[in-house]
């Protein structure tokens, strides 16, 4: 599969490459979003080419060393991938890292070290907010889906004969994950690409749901779901999240919620005041991963027909409240591309003072109210945009 967009991502790691010393990466995402592949395509080469015979140690220490005796000089680029799993695996792993680095790696002018991984919440707990990584780390990365411009070349040369609906449809269900679309079948119409996807006993998005979740979140697996499950109907405040979880304000469901907004899974939207542009306290948590909306609402439902090749799957327009789905999942993809409303609408990022999902309860001097994107500039001019789907044009 050739690989996709990434441009800017790409630019900033080679900034690195005219550093005069060594330069220590981290590199974050939720999974499948292509961490990986674009270490891939900047390193050209995952490993380093030792020349040695199959090496046996019992310690990190010892393979440390041996890669650092092949990492003396010259450019070299390391990567640690899945790095939460290795250091999950072993309570001393990241030590031992630590004293590799300071005591080898960064001798080396030329030398990257990528750390990368896709449990968010671990990475910032045991290296970014950790004291013993603390002034080490050139350049954090935090990979997040690809731009609509860059999902369109996933059609290749037929992308141009593949209709806007028909490719909305497709990032209804997928999000714009690089790898779920690259299981896509060109030979194949939307339609059936989506029911080979997520409703054939094992294929690529029946599993993958807890697969993510027993990844990133193990024993607290469940809680997780519940909350996602509970903001796929829509956003909600604090306030109503804890009522619909059926719980009582906790610093567990805080936390729990902060942990899925870091593993790019739900959104947290801060609305503000519009006299002082100042942001304020008040804000609504919003499932912004389309995919997960999607296994929720259709494949998780019908797991147990999936499962044993019973379920029967038409068209998506026979979905329960497909419209009403579909309508959530296309404000996703808008909010997440607002970059391309503003340039639209002419304006330069110097001239916006905030822009985001809009609300305001309701007061005795100030009616209640939301917008679904409101952008306020420095020249006290509001922008209001309603995101609305329909597949055709109005007349």
């Amino acid at each position: 599969m050739a690989f996709i967009g990434r441009q800017q991502e790409l630019e900033a790691l080679n900034k690195l490459l005219k550093k005069t010393s060594a330069s220590l990466v981290v590199v974050q995402g939720r999974r499948r979003v292509g961490k990986s592949r674009l270490i891939e395509k900047f390193a050209k080469q995952l490993s380093i080419q030792t020349g040695l015979p199959e090496i046996q140690a019992d310690d990190w220490n010892k393979l440390f060393l041996l890669l650092a005796e092949k990492a003396l000089q010259g450019r070299v680029i390391i990567l640690f991938d899945e790095i939460t799993w290795m250091g999950s695996k072993d309570p001393d792993f990241l030590g031992k890292l630590k004293n590799a680095w300071d005591i080898y790696f960064k001798k080396n002018p030329q030398l990257i070290l990528i750390l990368c991984g896709s449990v968010s919440v671990w990475i910032d707990k045991n290296i970014l907010s950790s004291t013993g990584f603390v002034g080490r780390i050139s350049y954090r990365l935090t990979l997040e889906e690809l731009p609509l411009s860059d999902c369109n070349q996933f059609g290749g040369r037929n992308s141009k004969n593949i209709s806007a609906y028909e490719k909305f449809k497709i990032l209804a269900v997928t999000g714009r994950i690089p790898r779920y679309l690259e299981e896509m079948k060109l030979s194949l119409s939307t339609e059936e690409n989506i029911k080979d996807m997520c409703f054939i006993k094992g294929s690529a998005l029946v599993n993958e749901f807890n697969e993510i979740f027993s990844d990133l979140f193990s024993k607290q697996s469940t809680i997780y779901k519940k909350i996602v499950q509970t903001l796929s109907q829509g956003s909600l405040n604090i306030q109503e999240t804890y009522h619909k979880l059926n719980t009582k304000p906790s610093g567990f469901i805080s936390e729990y919620l902060e942990n899925l907004i870091k593993s790019g899974f739900i959104t947290r939207d801060y609305t503000w005041h519009l006299k002082s542009s100042k942001i304020s306290k008040l804000s609504h948590f919003r499932l912004s991963d389309n995919y997960l909306r999607f296994y929720l609402k259709y494949i998780d439902k019908n797991k147990y027909k999936i499962e044993n090749n019973a379920f029967d799957f038409k068209s998506l327009h026979l979905l329960s409240n497909w419209e009403i789905i579909l309508a959530l999942q296309f404000e996703n993809l808008v909010l997440k591309n607002r970059a391309y409303i503003k340039q639209c609408l002419n304006l330069k990022s110097d001239d916006i003072e905030t822009d985001n999902p809009f609300f305001q309860r309701k007061t005795l001097r100030t009616p209640g109210c939301q917008i679904d994107y409101l952008i306020q500039t420095r020249f006290r001019t509001l922008y209001v945009c309603e995101i609305k789907f329909k597949k055709t044009k109005n007349r």
